[in-house]
Order: structure tokens, then sequence, then C-alpha cells
């Protein structure tokens, strides 16, 4: 640390292009800290005590093919099974195309196996004598600014209802909260609907389910239950494959878009050009200091003292510009989260973000620093002050 306050002056030598240089960085890892929540949600998708309880049976083809309701019933057979649910995807579309919300018609026990979304008791009820009626998420509701009671027009994405159009209405009988109270993520940004309402009115549903969802009594012996739903259907025409709930939901992620290659990609691509960036910009720098170094060694510096300086002054640049990104993504997340009104829910940047992040900070620093503390290191004093 003794001779910090060189390397302090030799990174501000060139003011405007260290600041625009720290601009690139900050914006590389804000971009690295939204990314990384982003992958985080999708990853934390079905990751909780509620849904390790849970496995989720759907088609062994693909998630969009149905499977048929009488299954339920054997399903409900099976040991270590003790509670059994189904659901399908409808695909809202609430005024315009890009509010596209996750609307589930759901069996009417549905919430029976899903503790973690609190719906008040006299609201359920509601819910249940409701033909129409709908339950929303907190998030939702204040994302349109809608009211239990109201009556809304959704649009389907696939499904036409009774007279042949995708246009649809519901009633909103009720609100779903988080149980821990802070909300965000799956449990508070949904729409729950009957089912029955849903079969009645789509001659696209006629006994058929999307998948079903089993409570067991045993974690422990998931595995052995999974096989054993999936046993019922071996080699007939709607075989099943059953996964707890957070392998089947990064299942049919994968099966839409694989989230975490997306994010590595960008991250790549982004990463790549910082590195170009940030080692032009140190070469730069060392180039121009080739006298001020070589007048260092004369007066005592050693090789190593000036290639463990260069390799500080690159580690340093990389770091400022890269802390101020990850904490201005800390600071934007929940403003992102509150200006979108619940549609996008962004966890907080935790400790493996923050570690993941200085690793790299540390390790951009090391790799663009390297080449020019390597050349100021063998730099000969008389060529360098000869200008050679």
């Amino acid at each position: 640390m003794k001779y910090f306050h060189l390397i302090w002056a030799a990174l501000f030598r060139r003011k405007t292009r260290t600041f625009l240089t720290l601009a690139s960085i900050l914006a590389a890892f804000l971009l690295f800290g939204m990314l990384d929540g982003i992958r985080t949600t999708f990853d934390q998708l079905g990751r909780n005590a509620d849904g390790a309880q849970r496995l989720q049976t759907s088609s062994r083809l693909s998630f969009m093919d149905s499977l048929p309701l009488s299954l339920q019933s054997r399903l409900e057979r099976v040991d270590n099974i003790e509670a059994v649910t189904h659901a399908n995807w409808f695909g809202g579309v609430y005024q315009n195309p890009k509010n596209q919300l996750f609307t589930f018609a759901v069996a009417d026990n549905y919430l029976d196996l899903y503790p973690e979304m609190l719906v008040a008791p006299a609201e359920r009820e509601a819910w249940m004598r409701t033909r129409t009626g709908i339950l929303v998420g907190e998030a939702m509701m204040k994302r349109f600014g809608w009211k239990v009671g109201q009556k809304i027009p959704l649009q389907s994405n696939i499904f036409p209802n009774s007279d042949g159009t995708l246009n649809w209405a519901f009633d909103i009988v009720g609100t779903i909260k988080a149980k821990d109270g802070k909300g965000g993520g799956f449990t508070d940004a949904v729409i729950l609907m009957h089912y029955k309402y849903f079969e009645e009115s789509t001659s696209y549903v006629d006994g058929d389910v999307g998948w079903y969802i089993s409570r067991v009594a045993d974690v422990r012996r998931s595995d052995a239950a999974a096989k054993a739903i999936d046993a019922l259907s071996v080699n007939s025409q709607h075989e099943t494959k059953t996964m707890n709930e957070q392998a089947a939901m990064a299942a049919q992620l994968k099966q839409v878009a694989d989230i975490g290659m997306i994010v590595g990609s960008i991250m790549g691509a982004v990463f790549f050009t910082l590195v170009l960036l940030t080692g032009n910009t140190m070469a730069q720098a060392v180039r121009e200091r080739t006298s001020e170094l070589a007048v260092l060694k004369t007066i005592g510096f050693t090789s190593a003292s000036v290639l463990g300086m260069v390799l500080a002054e690159s580690v340093l640049l990389v770091l400022i510009g890269g802390v101020l990104g990850l904490g201005l993504a800390a600071v934007l997340a929940p403003i992102v989260g509150a200006a979108s009104g619940g549609a996008i829910n962004l966890p907080p940047i935790g400790w493996r973000s923050w570690s993941l992040g200085l690793a790299l900070m540390a390790g951009i620093g090391l790799l663009v620093g390297a080449l020019p503390a390597m050349r100021a290191m063998r730099l000969n004093i008389v060529d360098a002050l000869a200008g050679r």
C-alpha cells in the first residue's frame, strides 16, 4: 500500500480517458447485476419448502401436450401421494399484446397444494361460487390498478370461448398474496380461473388437462413416487414425465428458451468487449509513461515493483467501475420492480452475485494488465530514456 499514491496518480493521469473507461466498466457490471438477477429468479422457481413436496406430471413429449382428466384418480392411489390437482395454461392478454399474463385454469383444490399463495377465506368462497371468478396476484392488481369486484376483459393466446372469439370476460373476486409477505416472482403475479368454466367454454378442451401437481407425504420417497406415476401410462399414447417442481419448471423453460445460455452468451460478449477496451486503455497508458517508468527504475524501483504497480492500476480501474456498476444494479433492481407494477421482479444483489462480480473484476483486471505490466517490467532504462 505504500505505493498507492503513485498508482492513483497514474490511474487518473488522463482523466477523460479514465472516466470514459470507468463508464464502460460500470455499464458492463450494471448489466451483469441485472441479468444475474433474472437468472437467479428463474433458478429459484419451485425451490422452496412447499415446492419440495410437490411433483409435476406432464406429457413426456412436450409440456404443450395435454393429459386425460381420468388419470387423476389413478395418481391419487399411488403410494406416498396424499393430494393431486391439475392446471391448464390459458395465456391471457390484457388490452395490449405486450401485456402477457400468467393465467391458469385450475382445479378447485389447486390452492390446497400451494400454501404459499394466501387468499382470504371470504374471497376464496366467493371464487368457488362464481363461475367466471378469478383470483389475481397482488402484484398484478397493483400493476393494472384493478379492484376486487371489477369485471375485466382478457384475450387468450390460444383458446376461443363459446362464441368463437378469443375474447373472455372475468370477475375479480379475490387477491393472491405471498405467504412471506415479500411478494415478487410467481406467487403474486398470476391469475387463477376455474377449470370447469374453461372446459365448458371452449371446444379445444374436452376432458384434458395441461399437467398434474401431486403432493407427497414423504419427500425422501419422492423419486419412487415419480417413477410409480410414470409407470401408470408407460407404452400408452399419453406417456408422462414426473419431476419435482423445480426440475419441471426448468425443463419447461428450456423448451421455450434456455435462460442460462442466453444470459451467459450476452455476458460473454459484453465482457469480451470490455477486455479489449480496458486492455487497450492500459496498453496506451503504459506506453505514454515509458520514460516515467524508466525513471522509477533508475531511482531504485525493482522490476517486480513496477510490475506490481501496473497490475494494481489495472485491477483498481476495473474494481472501481465494477463496484459502482453492481452498486447501481442493487439500487435500480427494486426501482425497476416498482415502476413495472410487479411485471418485473428482480431479487436483491446477494452475496453470491457480489462474490462472482468481484472475482470477475479481479480476473479481468489481471488479464488486461498482464501484457502492459510485463512490458513495463522488461523495460530497458537506456532505451526508454532515449525514446527508443
